[in-house]
This record gives C-alpha cells, sequence and structure tokens, in this order.
C-alpha cells in the first residue's frame, strides 16, 4: 500500500472542501502532526482513522485508497474553489473552454 499516495489523496479531498488540517485533525480527534504526517505518507494511518477521514471528507474510504474512481461532487467542489477565485472575465473563459471541451469529447467519444 503507498501511503504516499493515500496522503495526496486525502490532502487533495481535503482541500477541496476547504479545509485546514487543523480543522481535518480536530474533526478526526487527532493532533495536526499526525494528519501532517498522514498526508506525506511519513505514517501509516489505522482503519478508525481512515473512516473517520472519509467521513468528515464525505468520501468513501476506496475514493481515498483507490486512484481514478471520480465522484462528481469533487470535481463540482474543485470547480468552483478556482472559479471563487476568478474575476468575473476569468470565470467567463473557464466556463467557455469548458463547454466546448465537453463539445469535443462528445464529439470524439
Amino acid at each position: 500500500m503507498d501511503y504516499m499516495l493515500i496522503g495526496q489523496r486525502i490532502r487533495k479531498f481535503r482541500k477541496a472542501r476547504g479545509l485546514s488540517q487543523e480543522v481535518l485533525a480536530e474533526q478526526v480527534n487527532i493532533s495536526t502532526t499526525h494528519m501532517s504526517h498522514i498526508e506525506t505518507g511519513s505514517t501509516k494511518l489505522s482503519l478508525p482513522v481512515l473512516v473517520s477521514i472519509a467521513t468528515v471528507l464525505e468520501v468513501s474510504t476506496d475514493d481515498i485508497l483507490i486512484e481514478g474512481r471520480i465522484d462528481p461532487r469533487q470535481a463540482y467542489s474543485e470547480i468552483a474553489t478556482v472559479l471563487d477565485q476568478c474575476s468575473l472575465r476569468e470565470a467567463r473563459i473557464i466556463a467557455d473552454l469548458v463547454i466546448n471541451t465537453k463539445k469535443s469529447l462528445e464529439k470524439n467519444l
């Protein structure tokens, strides 16, 4: 099991939810240092901690353990985070890119 990849996935889900390591650690009832070590893959995490993290992040344990499964809610959250940081003009350009990318995918898949 690659704990570094698991930690990277946890970090990705945490950031998508807009949570700091401190807040997630508090909600999972572990220290911030332990959460940092989990995210960097320098420590293993127990099954109860894995389940607690998944519950707080509103993802399945499979989402944390297995690469490749995409939850649409996760994608929406990531896009919303990016758009929140954009000007109106930037947001319109991004929306146009998404629309045109979707059209291109529909033609080519």
